[in-house]
């Protein structure tokens, strides 16, 4: 083992037990060499192997300081990763009596001879009633799917990786937004597929850093939030979409849209309205309806159903017959339309909390949605005020878990007058910001967190100058 190691593995020591605490600096790299009498090239080696385990993280100018805990994974936004009692990682929301609202078109399904067609397999293309539904479900006032363009999946991801898997061959490039859903890094590492990150602005991704990706080296796909995207809540102007769609014509460059959280917002249409010969759309009923026994929808361009559909049977992907029939008849006797008139109303009621508890802060969200991104002041990080909260029995997420990292052979700027990096603060900076997913706690306990951690913020983390001997 190389002297270098050694003293990692002693540093390891001290912050595994606790003694180095979370957001604590360490020394310069040359005032630490002279007091453990080394070279200052073994210093660097020390502080790259704390990196590396992802024990410490390095910030230019600021020093490096200790990790509130490993890089954190999409993971932690999808199963329940920590027993803080107020938990504003996870993001589902639930309506006033929703358990009465859904069990009424349960009952028919335990007639013997109902349940016994209920139990079987179904296709990827799942029943033609299940198919009318879904597209009046997702019919905005410009776009409405035709039957024949319907899939179905077990949930909205599993649309997402059933989609990536049938247009990307492994090893090829989707072209996204730098900061995203999680859960898309993981899936698209799963199948050997490299996200591009795209510059932005404002409005979202420009199509001229689109065109520098694909001139670069040719995209398979896109993959776009337009409505509400999570975590920042932008959406997509109709100009940036038509010209965005105008941009990907010429080169038949498919999008992969996720609409999941559509459904908070009633006056957009889909980017498919303006390329439908090239759009993908996912959408879902975890959020309209409940995560637990969920339908994901897939509409692909005419005539891609059967590619598409292969991709889902193969992986495994499609929806489950009995969560299809449930969802067939919460579609037709109105009960998702009621719960998503109830979560509309409640998203706007705790967009309010943030409003009034947060005031004066840094604070992007729209008041249609149910989370918010928070560029957290100086001198605070995110994996410090993580850790902080969760002292305090508050979960939220770090920013970095929503960045899509660019790599040395595929970090794209954008061209033109316009700057590479975007004018907006919520597009750049994830260390220094967490998302605050507002669905899930109940309403007096995130009213209070919110107060917790205004509170907190307006304070510094404990900063040290030195390690310990």
């Amino acid at each position: 083992m190389h002297d270098y190691q050694r003293i990692a593995d002693r540093i390891a020591a001290d912050i595994l037990s606790g003694r180095l605490k979370p957001g604590q600096r360490l020394p310069p790299q040359r005032s630490f060499a002279r007091r453990r009498g080394i070279a200052a090239s073994t210093a660097g080696r020390v502080y790259a192997e704390l990196v590396r385990r992802g024990l410490v993280v390095g910030e230019v100018g600021r020093g490096t300081f200790v990790r509130a805990a490993p890089v954190p994974s999409g993971r932690a936004l999808a199963e329940p990763a920590t027993t803080a009692p107020v938990n504003l990682e996870l993001n589902y929301p639930t309506a006033p009596d929703q358990a009465a609202l859904l069990a009424p078109a349960l009952a028919p399904l335990l007639r013997p001879d109902v349940l016994s067609e209920a139990t079987r397999t179904a296709p990827a293309d799942g029943t033609p009633a299940a198919r009318e539904a879904a597209c009046g479900l997702l019919a905005t006032a410009g776009w409405r799917p035709s039957a024949g363009q319907v899939l179905f999946s077990g949930n909205a991801r599993q649309a997402i990786a059933g989609a990536l898997a049938a247009l990307v061959r492994p090893g090829g490039r989707v072209g996204i937004d730098a900061l995203t859903y999680p859960l898309v890094k993981e899936i698209a590492a799963r199948l050997g597929v490299t996200l591009v990150p795209l510059a932005g602005d404002a409005d979202g991704i420009r199509p001229d850093s689109v065109a520098a990706a694909h001139r670069t080296a040719p995209l398979s796909a896109l993959y776009l939030q337009p409505t509400l995207h999570n975590p920042t809540s932008a959406t997509m102007p109709e100009t940036r979409r038509r010209r965005l769609a105008a941009e990907l014509r010429p080169w038949g460059l498919p999008v992969v849209e996720d609409r999941i959280w559509s459904f908070l917002s009633d006056d957009t249409e889909p980017f498919a309205a303006f390329a439908p010969e090239l759009t993908y759309v996912v959408d879902g009923l975890s959020k309209r309806v409940a995560p637990g026994l969920t339908v994901g929808f897939l509409v692909v361009p005419e005539g891609r159903a059967g590619r598409v559909g292969e991709a889902l049977r193969s992986g495994g992907w499609t929806a489950g017959r009995f969560a299809l029939e449930a969802a067939l008849r919460w579609m037709a006797d109105g009960t998702v339309d009621r719960l998503t008139t109830a979560k509309r109303a409640d998203a706007s009621r705790r967009q309010r909390l943030v409003t009034e508890h947060l005031r004066g802060f840094a604070v992007r969200a729209d008041p249609r949605a149910y989370y918010a991104w928070w560029r957290l002041p100086t001198p605070w990080r995110a994996d410090t005020f993580t850790a902080a909260a969760a002292a305090r029995g508050i979960a939220v997420t770090p920013g970095p878990s929503f960045a899509v990292p660019a790599g040395p052979s595929f970090a794209v700027p954008a061209t033109g007058p316009a700057p590479a990096r975007s004018p907006d603060p919520a597009a750049s900076g994830a260390a220094d910001c967490v998302r605050l997913g507002l669905a899930s706690a109940p309403f007096e306990a995130l009213e209070q967190a919110l107060r917790t951690l205004a509170s907190l913020a307006r304070g510094t983390p404990r900063e040290t100058a030195d390690l310990p001997s």
